[in-house]
């Protein structure tokens, strides 16, 4: 009796297991790692908001390999640190499968160890400086070659721009991106004392002193322009400051690469009309699907003003193309995924489509847009196709003989074609 008690324990106990186990396979698992407080939240709330649109649309479509999808919603609070700690909890405690997350290039350079560590997948949505190339990381924002590149080529070429006030918030997408910038200009003949540069911290509201010293900088008789990588909340005063002084987008145009349409929303754009923004992606794109795209973020998010952005495009291009690689892989199993993914091709909301490549960037148009009075931008540049973004400048000493190709057998992000030799994991 003692013996059948102790099988019939047994047989209970795994089958309690296998239930359980059953239970915790019924969903897979995405994890969204935006702040929704702090500095960054004006910009990552919506970025939430808009995953956990996607993931209800996919399960409408019956899901992912039969299962629902399931979000996991963490707020890193635009601590950098934090950000570390809340992928491990996503990956570790919760289980998920894939993470859509981070902003700013410092809090991604804080979450990179994880993913490498625990082997798990992040897309990562949003413009950032190059420079890095990791096997974990898919990168379907912009890199400096589809959007700081051609934002500074249109202020050349149409704009006649010859001096230069590179103004940024003081952390690595600024530095990196200016500093390529720098490079580039001086490439193209432009004297060291016609470019500015000045980096502010995360949520500067003082902007006179700053913007006078813009204003003045532009006074010297040769066309002027700022290349805004400011980040976050300061956007707004930096914008208010420049209207209090006068400075109108016919003197001294403003370039910026995080501000959108979501960001607009919240100033009085009056006196922005004719400023510019260099995307890859705006509301106003005059497409049947970004059409779709917008009724449906209306009508989950249930407000008609709402607007869309080019991060939110990333998301809607990086989500898609994780499906289409786990479908493609039947498995969720990051390994598996990664090898799929590259080459996958979905439609991009701008009316073309965009492919993920070997370096595990993704190929984009690029836009310039000018802000209109109801804070949506017009177009009035865009390159004649898709740009493929380069995970490492043409215009850094140390980086021009790089290239990235995750596929076997280079599986290497940072090969050196001069050597002949793969330099390290990336980054």
């Amino acid at each position: 009796m003692k013996k059948s008690f102790t099988k019939l324990a047994l047989a209970g106990l795994m089958a309690s297991t296998m239930i359980g186990g059953a239970a915790a396979e019924d969903t897979i698992k995405v994890g969204i790692l935006h702040s929704l407080s702090g500095t960054m939240a004006i910009s990552e709330t919506t970025l939430k908001d808009a995953m956990l649109m996607l993931i209800e649309e996919q399960n409408k479509k019956g899901g992912l390999l039969g299962k629902k999808l399931e979000a996991v919603v963490v707020d890193p609070a635009s601590d950098w640190p934090l950000f570390a700690e809340k992928a491990r909890e996503l990956i570790e405690v919760n289980g998920v499968d894939a993470v859509f997350g981070c902003w700013t290039s410092v809090s991604r350079k804080s979450v990179l160890p994880v993913f490498e560590e625990l082997n798990s997948l992040l897309f990562y949505p949003v413009q950032y400086e190059g420079e890095e190339s990791q096997r974990n990381v898919f990168y379907t924002g912009a890199a400096p070659n589809q959007q700081a590149i051609p934002a500074v080529d249109y202020l050349m070429n149409e704009e006649g721009v010859e001096r230069w006030v590179l103004a940024g918030t003081d952390y690595v997408y600024p530095r990196t991106t200016n500093k390529i910038l720098e490079a580039y200009l001086k490439s193209k003949g432009v004297a060291e004392e016609d470019i500015m540069i000045n980096y502010t911290p995360f949520g500067h509201s003082d902007w006179q002193t700053i913007v006078s010293d813009i204003k003045t900088f532009g006074s010297a008789g040769k066309k002027t322009a700022v290349v805004s990588t400011i980040n976050g909340d300061a956007n707004v005063p930096f914008y208010k400051e420049l209207a209090n002084a006068g400075i109108k987008a016919e003197d001294i145009p403003v370039v910026a690469f995080s501000v959108g349409e979501e960001e607009l929303a919240g100033l009085d754009t009056e006196p922005l009309v004719g400023h510019l923004a260099a995307w890859n992606y705006f509301q106003s794109a005059d497409t049947d699907i970004n059409a779709e795209f917008i009724d449906a973020w209306h009508a989950y998010i249930g407000d008609e003003e709402r607007v869309t952005n080019d991060p939110m495009e990333a998301h809607f291009i990086g989500f898609n193309m994780w499906v289409e690689a786990v479908e493609k892989a039947g498995t969720t199993d990051p390994d598996a995924v990664i090898d799929s993914i590259v080459g996958v091709t979905v439609p991009n909301l701008t009316g073309g489509y965009s492919a993920m490549m070997p370096n595990h960037h993704i190929t984009k148009p690029v836009l310039i847009g000018e802000i209109q009075d109801d804070g949506q931008f017009e177009t009035v540049w865009e390159t004649s196709g898709l740009v493929v973004g380069d995970a490492w400048s043409d215009y850094l000493e140390g980086s021009k003989d790089l290239i990235s190709d995750w596929r076997a057998p280079m599986s290497c992000g940072s090969f050196n074609t001069a050597t002949g030799e793969c330099t390290g994991s990336g980054s």
